[in-house]
């Protein structure tokens, strides 16, 4: 691919320049749940938006990338366990061990700054509803959907077919769930900007809470674009 237009979706952009998401995360581009509308109908919508700018600033980002040698991921020339495999490796292992020790940085905050800084408990109670959310799906995906997908890749049984397709329908509708939830931890924390009194704790926390935001789209990304995606019915 050479340049990106109008015409691209922000999901195929991301699949090609991972970068690409962080252009998108600032203008509040959703290239995940809802990352396959072209972008010219994002504009249409998003009227503020300047689309001329945000695909010259996509463009040039992108051919800055490549000339520092950086190669585009061929997602679809790789098995599906390997992908499981790498979303493993970088999403579901990050969760494991952020959410306990993110929730409790969140809980810390509640408690110190909640009286001066009430926001805190709507923060503290959307985060710990996400923390839930993502515990139980990460095992729905790890015991029953994975486990699926690599038995699929060998056998090409329809039976199985058809329950990986109507699990990861569950999966996508959860992902929508997530997204919401994030969308709210993003608007509370005024897009992770600390107040001008945080404390160190403080600028911890939303430090981790923008780490978390950003793996868990790209997370959502590899699933529902490249690995549900082969499954589509």
């Amino acid at each position: 691919m050479g340049t990106f237009t109008q015409l691209h979706a922000p999901a195929d952009i991301v699949k090609l320049f991972p970068k690409a998401s962080d252009i998108f995360k600032r203008y509040r581009i959703d290239f995940c749940c809802g990352g396959e509308k072209p972008l010219s109908q994002i504009f249409e919508i998003k009227t503020k938006l300047n689309g001329d700018e945000i695909l010259g600033e996509l463009n040039t980002a992108y051919t800055s990338w490549k000339e520092n040698g950086n190669v585009e991921m061929d997602w679809d020339s790789i098995t599906q366990s390997d992908l499981i495999d790498h979303i493993l490796e970088k999403h579901h292992r990050f969760l494991d061990e952020e959410l306990t020790a993110l929730g409790q940085f969140v809980t810390k905050i509640y408690r110190v700054h909640g009286q001066h800084h009430p926001h805190l408990i709507d923060l503290y109670k959307v985060y710990n509803q996400f923390k839930s959310d993502m515990e139980v799906h990460l095992v729905e995906e790890e015991k029953e959907l994975f486990p699926l997908i690599r038995q699929y890749e060998i056998t090409n049984d329809e039976a199985l077919l058809s329950k990986i397709i109507d699990l990861n329908k569950d999966m996508v509708s959860e992902h929508l769930a997530t997204g919401e939830l994030l969308q709210q931890i993003n608007d509370l924390t005024d897009g992770f900007v600390p107040p001008a009194d945080a404390c160190n704790s403080y600028r911890i926390t939303y430090a981790r809470l923008a780490e978390l935001e950003s793996n868990t789209f790209q997370h959502i990304h590899l699933e529902n674009n490249i690995l549900f995606k082969k499954y589509a019915s």
